[in-house]
Formats: C-alpha cells, sequence, structure tokens
C-alpha cells in the first residue's frame, strides 16, 4: 500500500483522510499545516503519494505543487478542492498535478485515485 503524505491546514480534513486510508491499508507518513510545511516535509519523506489542499496559508496548494514538481518531476500529487475552484484545478493540471478529489471526502473517490498509484 501507498506511503502517503497529507498536506491540509484543517486538522479535521486531515483526521478524516487519515482515517479513510488508514483503513484501507495506506501508511500516512507524514501530515503538514501549509504548502511550505508540505514541501518540507516531501523533501524529507519521499512519499509515494501527497495530497495537497489548494487553499492553505502561508504557501498554497498550487505553489508547493510547482516547488515539488520542480525537485520531482515523477512526484505523484493529488490536489484537494472545494466546490467552485475549477480556475485553480485547470492550474494545477497545468503545473502537474495527478489527479484531483473533492471536499467533502468521499471514500471511494479516495481510495480509487490513491489506489492508481500502487506499485
Amino acid at each position: 500500500m501507498a506511503k502517503i503524505l497529507i498536506v491540509d491546514d484543517s486538522r479535521t480534513s486531515r483526521k478524516i483522510l487519515r482515517g479513510i486510508l488508514e483503513q484501507n491499508g495506506h501508511e500516512i507518513i507524514g501530515e503538514a499545516v501549509d504548502g511550505q510545511d508540505g514541501v518540507l516535509k516531501f523533501r524529507e519523506l519521499q512519499p509515494e503519494v501527497t495530497t495537497l489542499d489548494i487553499t492553505m496559508p502561508i504557501m498554497d496548494g498550487l505553489e508547493a505543487l510547482q516547488v515539488i514538481k520542480k525537485d520531482s518531476p515523477d512526484a505523484n500529487i493529488v490536489m484537494v478542492t472545494a466546490a467552485g475552484q475549477q480556475n485553480k484545478m485547470i492550474d494545477a493540471i497545468k503545473y502537474g498535478a495527478s489527479e484531483f478529489v473533492t471536499k467533502p471526502f468521499e471514500t471511494e473517490e479516495i481510495l480509487r485515485i490513491i489506489n492508481k498509484f500502487n506499485k
């Protein structure tokens, strides 16, 4: 199963996502509370999959995505979006996002997307 880094400023969102993934055999190797922290933890932990919330303080998910993809072009990044963020989703595709999940989280959608990255 995948080794995953969760990057989201919402403690509740991190907890829900962690619960879904761990209950289905994935390993959460780290959590970060903003994009800057996420980039640092990505470099340190080298996760197989990283989930990045788009809207976060200090450095948002789109900025973090660009930094991570510059460092690691093959990184598997799943962007977490809220309703109404279509323009940001288009930007994320341009910057190299692998997939998207939407809030509120749906277990089946998350597992379908994360399981794509299991090797």
